[in-house]
């Protein structure tokens, strides 16, 4: 049995197989997620595993049907609001990792004071005007990293996801072409392979290693 009294021992053991030195660095970062579907999601519990210890993550809306063929979601957090059920499934595989959600929605009018405090932010939206709107704030503010996604829909292969980074400060993962639009649609392992890039991004740029 874990020990889960006991941080320390706890890490010690979920986070065995990382290099050494590293998950005392991730365990104190936090990570701002801005949307919590198919790639909010995702990036979430996969910076859990990794072994990110702070987030505070921002979405609006409930699980629906449609959503559980790409996000981390299962029937049982149907019509739940998705920060709720994604902040249970993160303590559920660290019960010491702290979670803030916030259910507010977004807008060019209060971006800036819930951004405020955030150093490390990944866009995870739907909409263009939204991605646009995350993007173009890299350069007003250079004391924040933005990792921000575009392109992942349909089918097609792997290596056409990558991560570029734009400026001092902007990183942009996907393959900056393909719409999700009805002649797309939206298949998981693409979703996902943009996902992992932003959690890929997300924790080297912690490390420095970016």
């Amino acid at each position: 049995m874990l020990n889960l009294k006991n941080e320390s021992e706890f890490r010690a053991e979920i986070f065995a197989r990382n290099p050494r030195g590293v998950s005392e660095i991730l365990s104190r970062a936090r990570v701002c997620i801005l949307g919590a579907g198919g790639l909010g999601s995702n990036v979430a519990i996969m910076l859990t595993r990794a072994g990110v210890g702070e987030f505070f993550i921002i979405d609006f809306d409930i699980v629906e049907a449609s959503n559980l063929n790409r996000q981390h979601y299962a029937l049982k957090h149907l019509g739940s609001p998705k920060i709720e059920a994604l902040k249970e499934q993160i303590l559920g595989i660290n019960p010491y990792a702290k979670v803030q959600i916030c259910g507010e929605k977004i807008t060019s009018e209060n971006v800036r004071e819930i951004l405020r405090d955030e150093k490390i932010i990944c866009e995870c939206f739907d909409g263009a005007e939204n991605k646009a709107m995350i993007a173009n704030l890299s350069a007003e503010y250079k004391d924040k990293i933005f990792v921000c996604a575009s392109g992942m829909a349909g089918l097609g292969g792997a290596n056409s996801i990558q991560t570029r980074k734009f400026g001092a400060n902007l990183y942009i993962c996907g393959d900056s072409t393909s719409g999700a639009g009805l002649e797309n649609g939206l298949i998981s392992a693409r979703v996902m392979l943009c996902a992992a890039h932003q959690a890929n991004a997300v924790v080297n740029l912690i490390l420095n290693r970016a």
